[in-house]
C-alpha cells in the first residue's frame, strides 16, 4: 500500500502539482495553495516544528509518513528531501485515502 502512496506522489511531482523545499513549502501553506504536507520520519526538529506549526496555523493537514528521507526523495526524483507540500485537492485526497 505504500508503494501506491508514493507513485501518487511521484505522478503529482511530474504533473508540477507539488512544491519541496522548506521556504517555498511554508509560502504555500501560507498562501492556502497547500492542501497536504508529507513530512519524512527522520526530518530534523526544527524543520519539524516550523512546518507543522504553519500546518495547524494555517488549517493545513499534515501526515509524517512511516518513510525517510531517501525514500520520499526518490519518488519525486529528488535528493535528500524531507518535506513535499501538496498542491492539487485530487491529489491530496487520493494521497490520504492510500495513506489511510
Amino acid at each position: 500500500m505504500k508503494n501506491n502512496y508514493l507513485n501518487m506522489v511521484g505522478l503529482a511531482f511530474r504533473a508540477r502539482k507539488c512544491s519541496v523545499g522548506e521556504e517555498t513549502i511554508v509560502k504555500d501553506i501560507q498562501s492556502q495553495r497547500a492542501k497536504l504536507v508529507l513530512l519524512a520520519n527522520d526530518i530534523g526538529p526544527q524543520t519539524r516544528k516550523k512546518i507543522t506549526d504553519k500546518c495547524r496555523t494555517y488549517n493545513v493537514p499534515y501526515k509524517i509518513v512511516d518513510d525517510d528521507r531517501d525514500v520520499l526523495s526518490h519518488a519525486i526524483g529528488k535528493t535528500q528531501r524531507v518535506a513535499v507540500a501538496i498542491l492539487d485537492a485530487g491529489f491530496a485526497a487520493k494521497i490520504r485515502t492510500l495513506l489511510g
